[in-house]
Formats: C-alpha cells, structure tokens, sequence
C-alpha cells in the first residue's frame, strides 16, 4: 500500500499543494491499475507540474491523456482525464480549494460525503485520500 510520503508528499506540513497532490494520486489508485504503474503516472504529473487543479484544467484533456500514457495507465487513460478536468473544475467551483472544502466540513463523516459528491470519487478513493490525512482541520 503506496503512502503519501512514499511519493514525496508532505501532508504534515498541511499546504493546499500537499494536500493537492496526495488528492490527485488518490484519484489515480482508485482505479484497478497495478500500483507500480499508479505511482508512474502520478510521478509523469509531478514532472509536468500538473499537481493543481489549475494547472490539470489549463493542460487540458489531450495532454491529460499523454500524461498517462507516458505512465503506463493507459487502460482508463480517456476516462481518468475526463474525470481529472470534471473533479478540478467542481473543486474550484465548489470551493475554490481543498483547504476552503475541509473548513466547510464540519466533521471528518461531511467532509467524506463532500468528497464523494465529486463525480468519479468513491468510497475506495476517500479511504486511501483519508488514510494519510492525519488530522482534520478546519
């Protein structure tokens, strides 16, 4: 089981980037995709700083496709790119950021059903995003 921090993420620090990125890798692995390869494609997205759901928007699909399949994740790949640009563009429009979604839950059960209102993100997703998210801050 691939940990935050197994992909140099600091969810300690608390920074929306942080938190971000270990989103982002939690949409990849819940998907039926070898972990190996998971972790490929999320470090092919690190390398082109495509880690903010800005930037994904801004890359737009074409390049969200090539991304993945330069990491191997080429089974879901049209899928997992839909999904990416459908999840940061309701993130930004719901909330303008992960920290604004986490203040606005009043506990970690509402920020599970907040999470899981983003089309794509189910119950497997939010258990591995949740795992390494130590404590809920507002």
């Amino acid at each position: 089981m691939i940990r935050a921090r197994d992909l140099g993420i600091e969810l300690e620090s608390g920074a929306e980037g942080e938190r971000f990125k270990w989103f982002l890798a939690c949409l990849l692995f819940g998907k039926p995709i070898q972990q190996e390869v998971t972790k490929r494609a999320y470090l092919e997205f690190v390398r082109e700083g495509l880690v903010t759901p800005e930037a994904l928007i801004e890359a737009g699909w074409d390049r969200l496709v090539s991304v993945l399949d330069r990491g191997h994740y080429v089974r879901f790949d049209f899928s997992t790119a839909t999904k990416l640009l459908d999840i940061s563009r309701s993130l930004i429009t719901r909330y303008g950021s992960l920290a604004n979604l986490f203040r606005q839950s009043s506990d970690r059960k509402d920020l599970t059903k907040r999470l899981q209102e983003f089309k794509g993100v189910g119950p497997v997703t939010t258990r591995i995003f949740l795992r390494d998210i130590k404590s809920f801050s507002k």
